[in-house]
């Protein structure tokens, strides 16, 4: 259905007892001209974008769970394009434009909020760090400030600035960054998608790939019966190289946990999202008022749904350094989402040497903030069979070529072979 004030003034009227489902859950069909992989943010972004920009309607999602299960339901809802590297600064800025518009686009209400994100700095060197990357950002049209400690302490006076060990100097700005409500994505690009045809199928999971005899995917097989497709499309995080492994595929990918975590309500305290920068530790308030934050992976490899204590307890510490008046805070609950970590921090959206399957993985930490931007430019390659130009840097051949995007180098096995 159509959301508006008339639908809801509708809905009203019947006591709420006629609202429609958000969207179709669809059975199987024997064949469609696109199969994706995974019912999560940045694969049913890519449905609807192939649907709605590419006119390309049989398609269907599959999910082996309930769609947003996975890493889609379990981040910190943080949105931003401040990158500093030539290919990230483009693409993140795509997906931030992409965020601008979505809720009309997708006639759902996300809950985009551009509260603005700061980059804490503490040290000369840093400042300097941050600037470069402002100065960049500000080159390619992106809103970027960098403010002092008077600025920061008129914004945010109740963080610990007398901090001996890390004085809080000053900040990098970028006030279109935010948040989004995570569900509300997911339910909103499977509600446009729905409409337009896509097929979404849950509880359906992946158990190999059909091909014919020279080697071409033509289809998968699943929990659900034998699904046929002309293309295949791989958009799982941390379980791509698994799913990957049942074509054969090594992939430069380790996957590792991210925790997350949100305290009790408390009244309203942070006017943004804040970022330490003396340690990993990221932090906004919800609507409901608990505190969201985060930091590092977990040091070992792992496709668990789960952390452990030292990367909670490091969390913590982070979090106490800037606002020790949190320390009375209680912790409300604590997740985890599984990682894939590319082995230089930026992503990989390309054709895989396997005729008919196409990747979309290594998202690291940025795997929410993108996905508007993912979705655009895999819908494009799926459809066209050509990397978008905001995607090109982004092919699985770089690390042979020595073309990294090194924004942040991570894993021990490259796999290149």
């Amino acid at each position: 259905m159509k959301y508006s004030i008339f639908s809801l003034a509708r809905a009203a009227l019947s006591g709420h007892k006629n609202w429609q489902r958000t969207w179709r859950d669809a059975t199987p069909k024997d064949r469609y001209d696109v199969v994706i992989i995974g019912g999560g943010g940045h694969g049913l972004a890519t449905a609807w974008f192939l649907a709605s920009e590419h006119g390309i309607r049989n398609v269907a999602v599959l999910e082996k769970g309930w769609i947003g299960s996975g890493n889609a339901g379990r981040n910190t809802t943080i949105i931003r394009s401040n990158y500093g590297l030539p290919g990230n600064t483009a693409f993140y800025e795509l997906s931030m434009k992409l965020w601008e518009r979505m809720e009309q686009d997708l006639n759902y209400n996300t809950m985009v909020s551009q509260r603005g994100v700061i980059n804490l700095y503490h040290s000369d060197a840093q400042r300097d760090a941050y600037a470069r990357r402002g100065n960049t950002m500000r080159i390619n049209g992106i809103d970027a400030e960098l403010l002092d400690l008077a600025a920061v302490k008129k914004m945010m006076p109740f963080l610990n600035f007398a901090n001996a060990r890390f004085p809080v100097q000053g900040g990098l700005l970028q006030r279109r960054g935010g948040t989004a409500r995570h569900d509300a994505v997911v339910w909103g690009y499977a509600h446009a998608a729905s409409a337009l045809g896509v097929d979404i199928i849950q509880n359906c999971e992946v158990s190999g790939f059909v091909r014919d005899a020279n080697g071409k995917v033509t289809g998968v097989e699943t929990s659900r019966g034998r699904i046929g497709a002309s293309k295949v499309g791989m958009a799982v995080a941390g379980s791509s190289s698994r799913v990957a492994s049942m074509a054969g595929l090594r992939l430069p990918i380790e996957s590792h946990v991210l925790q997350a975590f949100v305290s009790e309500a408390i009244k309203p305290l942070l006017p943004n999202v804040m970022t330490f920068g003396a340690g990993h530790f990221y932090v906004s308030q919800s609507d409901k008022g608990g505190l969201v934050f985060g930091g590092d992976i977990d040091g070992y490899n792992s496709y668990a749904q789960r952390g452990n204590m030292p990367v909670m307890e490091d969390v913590c510490e982070g979090g106490m350094a800037l606002m020790p008046m949190i320390g009375r805070v209680r912790l409300l609950r604590q997740w985890g989402g599984v990682m894939d970590m590319s082995m230089d921090g930026t992503p990989i959206i390309d054709k895989t040497p396997v005729d008919g399957l196409y990747l979309n993985a290594g998202w690291c930490y940025g795997g929410f903030k993108a996905t508007p931007g993912s979705g655009f430019v895999f819908a494009h390659l799926l459809a066209r069979d050509e990397s978008h130009e905001e995607a090109a840097r982004f092919r699985l051949d770089r690390f042979r070529r020595g073309a990294i995007i090194d924004e942040k180098g991570v894993g021990a096995q490259p796999n290149l072979h």
